[in-house]
């Protein structure tokens, strides 16, 4: 299939850090990112709150072994991250994979593939507001759980309303929390596993726990795809720093910094964190499974009221994820309107650059489906999730088919962009695709993972019809042939 025309404003040069769609007076986004917001979004965009609450799921499942299972899935993000910062250093967007697979595999691609992100975020932000209301109100039980979630989606939408820059200082400090937590942890961790912190419980804390109850794989070695599949998802947000580089100053150092750092960031973040876990408790302690891996382990060499300290530490992480899927649901559903899938109203900007109806319409949904989640938990609200559950894996697999493509458009095109390069290209992105296909296949072993993946597959393929049907009636977008 040949590539759609470029839509490259004629007056856009290499030099020009705006993408071509941006690069307009108008309705435009504005740059407003500094590198120091840049920095802390990519550092913060793979400490999601998954990793402080869904980690004791995935130790019990696998035992020392999910060691195994992060660093799989780990890698599988690692090589996706370097796909997309190829794409994003060569022309940064603010739909991201969404316009590249516009233009590389075809409008039905990018039309998909932006809605079904869109629809993935904007189920997260229900997901994370009850989550927060759930830890504030076990702080203030006088206030209902609803009102508080209310509260927070409202504080974050009047934030990211305000200016991109308030979205970026936000994000800076929640991440910047976040990565002061993580290092404590493995420190103090650290420390106290080698006997090296004063006054610290340590009894039989060390390597031993790595295979003393049942071996390093108490479970077998399918237990490490078992883990895999409860970790998977903890990873999506790493991608973020791809869309907002389209609204820095100098995205293409952004990216390439991102994309450099990914490795270390998720070996000191998930793996450093999770071995410190193990170092410290038996794999199979009950405290991991009752009051969460991170509580357990703190509480095991007597830090003083570690509960209430983790519950402050994953609330600010489920502001920052609530922050950064307000934020990213907006400028997905930004990108869809300028490239008239999506009401032109979501691509209209106010003075200050900021899409003011993609982010109400982002967060209205969220709120709704808050209102499922307290109205009808088990039915309506289960099929959202579920219905959303494999979307990162699609995301990540049509990010991989359109770096096949672009790769070529952007040499033929404008080759001086190409300034981060995949390794071993064609190579490992074809392990890569195989590695998420294989993922998706061993999901539908599961029961869990077969819901999602079916729900998952029911959804695209309605919005994949409707892209289709828009195409027939010769529907498609401003810039079509």
């Amino acid at each position: 299939m040949p590539s759609r025309p470029s839509p490259a404003h004629p007056d856009t040069g290499p030099g020009d850090h705006r993408t071509p769609t941006e690069a307009g007076g108008g309705d435009a986004l504005r740059p407003g990112l500094r590198s120091r917001h840049l920095s802390m979004i990519a550092i913060g965009g793979v400490i999601g709150a998954g990793l402080f609450v869904g980690s004791s799921a995935g130790i019990t499942a696998a035992g020392p072994a999910i060691l195994v299972s992060y660093a799989l899935v780990g890698t599988m993000v690692v090589l996706v991250m370097r796909m997309l910062g190829e794409m994003a250093a060569a022309q940064p967007a603010s739909g991201s994979f969404s316009e590249y697979a516009d233009r590389a595999l075809g409008h039905w691609a990018g039309f998909s593939i932006g809605w079904l992100y869109w629809f993935f975020w904007v189920v997260v932000l229900a997901v994370e507001a009850t989550a927060g209301a759930v830890i504030l109100n076990g702080w203030l039980p006088a206030i209902p759980q609803w009102g508080f979630a209310l509260a927070v989606m409202s504080l974050l939408t009047v934030s990211n309303l305000a200016s991109v820059r308030s979205y970026g200082e936000f994000e800076f400090w929640f991440a910047g929390i976040k990565v002061v937590a993580i290092v404590a942890f493995i420190a103090v961790g650290l420390l106290a596993a080698f006997g090296m912190l004063p006054g610290a419980r340590h009894g039989g804390a060390g390597f031993g726990h790595l295979t003393d109850s049942g071996g390093f794989l108490p479970h077998g070695p399918g237990s490490v795809l078992t883990g895999a599949l409860t970790v998977v998802f903890s990873f999506m947000g790493s991608e973020i720093v791809t869309l907002a580089a389209g609204e820095s100053t100098h995205p293409q150092r952004a990216v390439t910094r991102a994309t450099n750092s990914v490795i270390w960031r998720i070996a000191v973040f998930y793996l450093g964190s999770i071995f410190v876990v193990l170092l410290l408790l038996p794999w199979n302690e009950a405290s991991i499974t009752t009051d969460g891996s991170y509580v357990a382990a703190l509480d095991s060499i007597g830090i003083p009221h570690a509960g209430q300290v983790m519950d402050t530490i994953v609330l600010t992480a489920v502001l920052s994820c609530l922050n950064s899927g307000l934020y990213t649901a907006s400028r997905m559903a930004f990108s869809l309107g300028r490239r008239g899938d999506a009401p032109r109203a979501m691509a209209r900007t106010s003075a200050r650059g900021v899409p003011r109806a993609a982010i109400l319409g982002s967060v209205l949904f969220g709120f709704l489906a808050v209102f499922f989640n307290y109205r009808w938990p088990d039915t309506v609200f289960a099929f959202l999730l579920n219905s959303s559950g494999a979307v990162a894996l699609f995301v990540w697999l049509v990010v991989c088919c359109t770096q096949l493509r672009m790769r070529g458009i952007v040499l033929r095109e404008t080759p001086e962009r190409l300034v981060v390069r995949m390794w071993l290209f064609p190579y490992l992105t074809w392990v890569t695709i195989g590695m998420i296909v294989f993922v998706l296949a061993y999901m539908l072993t599961d029961a869990a993972g077969r819901t999602q993946v079916l729900l998952s597959l029911l959804v695209a393929a309605l919005v994949v019809t409707v892209s289709l049907a828009k195409r027939r009636r010769g529907d498609n977008g401003p810039d079509a042939p």
